[in-house]
């Protein structure tokens, strides 16, 4: 299967590797080492201190930008399920103290928000973990005071989010590794995994067995909405809308499925037929209305828990996929869907916690906005 691109055969490994001239693939396919980093610093004591504590709360305080999109991630994964109160804010607020645990996450070191919270936190006693680079006002507000996990494995700071979701869990493993034992993933066997999913999107394997390729082959030339069944899917949908803009330059829309379902009417209209002699350069838009538009297309994620439901709640749409983050032997069904289901799932394993499989899907979202910026989106 060939990738209909003119500028860039997708199966043509060579091709791939000599277009990626900023590294764009090997920082989407670094999820894996960032995770283990950070299972290096906790192993090496960055996060002793939490031992044995019993705090009355978490509370993420994030900058813009992937940890913000992480930190949503784990509260809405977690949040309810996880025997402590999980709070993701955009400040530290005024009842943090001794008895709480503040982590302040973000990219930029100099962020005014971040070092407040974290100054006002360790003004309060409260315990304080900085995942954040080890320099600037930052790192001096925390000397001496706050545990640090700083990146160890650089990448650009929107391919962040492995490391930035590792951290929570890191935290949480630490605090709450009886109680939340069968939630949270090892994260030694999360960075296996991400490697894995890495490995399944490599350029060498072609579109008809790459799950990475075939999203970003099947986006190209639409209008694409990104939807969640749930929580935590709509947020990491609303990462992958981001990275796919960051990434590829492609406006993509997110949403709960909910609200997809809600105005699937509005597909066709926004939908107007191209006719078989329309040519953009002699169209008139007075004179012929308004230019057709790319169709849309719907791509849903979802667990392996909402994998039953989500297949017929998109039965309703006229063009959706369903994409997960693992499938049986043989779910290789990925043409345009009229009636029933269609997935986009790789071969993969069949099992694992929530946020293992949230975390599957970022890395696939990312090399699909990596390939799509190669062939290009539009």
């Amino acid at each position: 299967m060939t990738a209909p691109s003119p500028l860039l055969d997708l199966d043509d490994a060579a091709s791939v590797a000599a277009a990626d001239l900023d590294g764009v693939m090997r920082a989407a396919a670094l999820g894996g080492a960032q995770v283990r980093a950070t299972a290096a610093a906790v192993a090496e004591g960055a996060l002793d201190r939490l031992t044995g504590l019993r705090p009355r709360s978490v509370v993420l305080v994030t900058g813009p930008g992937r940890a913000d999109a992480a930190a949503s991630v784990l509260v809405a994964a977690l949040g309810p399920r996880i025997g402590l109160p999980l709070l993701h804010l955009t400040a530290v607020p005024p009842w943090v103290g001794p008895l709480d645990v503040v982590v302040v996450a973000g990219d930029d070191a100099g962020d005014p928000r971040l070092l407040e919270a974290a100054d006002g936190a360790l003004r309060r006693g409260a315990e304080v973990v900085l995942a954040a680079p080890d320099e600037g006002p930052l790192r001096a507000a925390g000397a001496g005071r706050a545990m640090s996990l700083p990146p160890r494995i650089r990448v650009p700071d929107h391919h962040g989010f492995p490391r930035y979701l590792a951290a929570g869990l890191a935290v949480l493993s630490v605090l709450d590794s009886v109680r939340a034992g069968e939630l949270l993933p090892d994260l030694g066997a999360l960075a296996d995994t991400l490697d894995a999913e890495a490995l399944r999107g490599h350029p060498e394997h072609e579109v008809f067995h790459n799950v990475a390729k075939q999203l970003a082959v099947r986006m190209r030339a639409r209008r694409v909405v990104l939807a969640g069944d749930g929580p935590a899917t709509t947020a990491l949908s609303r990462h992958g809308a981001e990275m796919m803009l960051r990434v590829a330059g492609v406006v993509a829309g997110a949403a709960d499925l909910a609200d997809v379902l809600a105005a699937r009417a509005r597909f066709a209209v926004a939908e107007p037929a191209r006719s078989a002699d329309y040519d953009p350069i002699f169209h008139d838009e007075q004179l012929d209305g308004p230019p057709p538009s790319p169709p849309v297309r719907v791509f849903v994620l979802a667990t392996a828990a909402q994998r039953t439901v989500a297949n017929r709640r998109i039965a309703a749409l006229p063009d959706a996929e369903l994409v997960l983050a693992a499938a049986e032997e043989g779910a290789s069904d990925r043409g345009d869907r009229d009636m029933g289901g269609s997935e986009s799932a790789g071969r993969g394993p069949s099992s694992g916690t929530e946020v293992e499989q949230l975390a599957v899907l970022s890395v696939r979202l990312e090399m699909a906005a990596a390939y799509l910026r190669l062939i290009g989106g539009d």
